[in-house]
């Protein structure tokens, strides 16, 4: 049996802390392995307890769920980081341009508060895997909160062959590796090969960057 995916839990309300852990205690492949409740309290504790996964509550005063994320997910943090952290932003609004600023530093995507107890569960065990835990068309509403396309096409592109460049426009536009690869023609290894080496040479995290990523160069067609 593979250990649970430890969570780090990052709200400024102890009460709604409380209830996330009763949640994620009761499913023995989770593990809670500590509690903050502010975004400076939220850094320190990555750096101390290297979670999986960090459900970080946006609004909080000091500082808040972005900013928290922009410096988690550092360069200087990331390259001393053993393995990789996944943040997912907690919201009370579906359209916040907080967690499209967190999304943005690099968080995996967001969850509103009113979640149920097996939506909160499934969306650690989601993004713990390297996957998002929103759809492209809710994180592009999301982004259009705050940020415009910008038309130029960043020279990094030219890194990736022909096959790379049409996985890379597959997965901007949402599609999963299976519809890529009936797409294409192509079987789902070869896909996830591929996608793997689309987020290495771009150097993005996962899939949700790649949404970002393109939406930021105006590339989605």
């Amino acid at each position: 049996m593979s250990d649970p995916v430890r969570v780090l839990l990052v709200d400024d309300q102890h009460l709604f802390r409380a209830g996330v852990r009763v949640v994620l205690d009761n499913c023995p492949d989770l593990e809670v392995v500590g509690e903050a409740d502010d975004g400076f309290a939220a850094v320190e504790a990555v750096d101390r307890l290297h979670p999986d996964v960090v459900l970080m509550d946006v609004r909080m005063p000091e500082m808040d769920g972005a900013e928290a994320t922009r410096q988690i997910f550092s360069e200087a943090r990331a390259s001393r980081r053993a393995r990789p952290v996944r943040v997912v932003v907690l919201t009370t609004f579906a359209l916040d341009d907080r967690a499209a600023s967190a999304i943005r530093w690099g968080a995996s995507g967001f969850l509103l508060k009113t979640a149920t107890p097996p939506q909160l569960q499934d969306a650690v065990r989601t993004v713990h895997a390297g996957n998002a835990v929103l759809g492209p068309d809710d994180l592009l509403g999301l982004l259009n909160t705050q940020f415009r396309a910008r038309p130029a096409e960043p020279e990094v592109l030219q890194r990736l062959t022909e096959r790379e460049r049409d996985v890379f426009d597959g997965i901007a536009r949402g599609l999963s590796n299976s519809e890529i690869a009936r797409e294409l023609i192509a079987s789902e290894s070869t896909i996830k090969t591929h996608v793997g080496s689309v987020l290495r040479k771009l150097g993005l995290r996962d899939r949700v960057q790649v949404v970002v990523f393109s939406y930021e160069h105006g590339l989605r067609r």
